[in-house]
């Protein structure tokens, strides 16, 4: 009997990457020197946001999308904080709120003008002080509820519609690197400094499962859609860079390692497509897999590779995504040392003209699916869908 290799058909074996051409970049940027492990980029249907290097204080742009080329060193920033910004993220229901956080202990919530800033902006709509925030994370199904996890171990969960604290999880005995939510925001994953991956109810803090990782120094985490699976990545006993899959926190269901390098692996998932892709900080590939719910669980697709390295990656949401062109992610990559910042698209190759049914099935929109007080008193719902059929042109 003739050997033959085991092929997967997939209709997502041939996505590739296309590099936006020169005028549709954004160029002339100074960002960020900043060593902190986050993006120091969000986008979203409408906005472009990214961390600048700025002396005495810290600030971001936020450049309207249609803006691109090359943008002028005196072009207004939002410039409130006191000390460096380390993270920022669009809010997922109303497009022109965004919540920052800095080294001066607040986090801010800002509201940008419909066409985008025509002066710096100095007044956020809202100022939380608290602790050394590194992080700030949306609740995916509910409005104005915002997570901020700070360098004193603890993560705050803020009701917007009071502008006060309303939770506190305090499980942990290390600095967080990373928060991501289910599908429904009911359960929230973490990791830390102390080695630990947890899972956590999010209203009371409790510690749901949690796993040492002796083998896996893990940084990042991602939930695996509306599962209880998780992704992590980080580093192996021999300092490569690794990612480990957990069906339940007790053990890795698999483990690979990534190259021979070391190094932080950014991991973004689409639950869509059930698509994984893996971002390194300080090379400029993106290793692009399929996730399975049964053996391999993990199926290598393809790379998209550049020389330029990048410091971190803004991901557009679906809404914005091009559908007529096939597009089913598109990144933002942050190049420090050109000041630039480069569109990657990711696209299925199809010959067909119609609306592609198969690869946008009906995807979270920008309705909220809960009040503060509704997700506060313990009800938990899906995200409210829509279809992306609309934006077909």
């Amino acid at each position: 009997m003739s050997w033959r290799p085991q092929y997967r058909s997939s209709k997502f074996r041939n996505v590739y990457g296309k590099v936006a051409s020169r005028e549709h970049c954004f160029d002339g940027i100074p960002i960020t020197k900043n060593v902190h492990d986050n993006h120091f980029c969000a986008v979203n249907a409408r906005f472009l946001a990214i961390v600048t290097e700025s002396a005495g204080g810290g600030s971001f742009l936020v450049i309207p999308l249609e803006q691109t080329g090359r943008i002028e060193p005196n072009y207004p920033k939002v410039c409130g904080h006191q000390g460096n910004v380390l993270d920022i993220k669009w809010n997922p229901f109303i497009e022109n709120i965004i919540a920052s956080c800095s080294e001066d202990t607040s986090v801010r919530i800002w509201e940008i003008p419909e066409g985008g800033l025509k002066r710096n902006m100095t007044e956020a709509v809202l100022e939380l002080y608290g602790f050394f925030v590194g992080l700030v994370e949306w609740h995916p199904t509910t409005n104005n509820i915002l997570f901020s996890a700070g360098y004193d171990y603890k993560v705050l969960i803020w009701n917007l519609d009071i502008g006060d604290p309303v939770k506190m999880i305090d499980c942990h005995t290390d600095v967080i690197l990373c928060m991501s939510f289910n599908t429904d925001g009911s359960l929230l994953a973490t990791t830390c400094k102390d080695k630990k991956l947890r899972v956590v109810e999010p209203r009371s803090g409790r510690v749901l499962q949690e796993a040492s990782c002796k083998n896996h120094r893990v940084n990042r985490v991602v939930f695996l859609g509306s599962t209880k699976r998780l992704l992590t990545t980080g580093v192996s006993r021999w300092n490569t860079r690794q990612i480990v899959r957990w069906e339940d926190l007790s053990m890795p269901l698999i483990e690979e390692e990534i190259g021979g390098v070391s190094g932080l692996l950014f991991p973004f998932y689409d639950a869509d497509t059930h698509m994984l892709y893996l971002a390194g900080k300080g090379d400029g590939n993106i290793r692009y897999y399929e996730i399975g719910s049964e053996k391999p669980y993990l199926s290598y697709l393809m790379e998209f590779r550049s020389p330029a390295p990048q410091k971190g990656l803004g991901v557009m949401p679906k809404h914005g995504l091009d559908v007529s062109a096939c597009e089913v992610f598109r990144f933002y990559k942050l190049i420090t040392l050109k000041g630039l910042i480069e569109p990657i698209s990711m696209i299925v190759p199809r010959r067909s003209e119609t609306y592609q049914e198969d690869i946008y099935p009906m995807t979270p929109g920008t309705e909220p699916a809960l009040t503060p007080d509704e997700w506060l008193s313990g009800v938990n719902r899906d995200p409210i869908l829509m279809s992306l059929k609309e934006g077909y042109k």
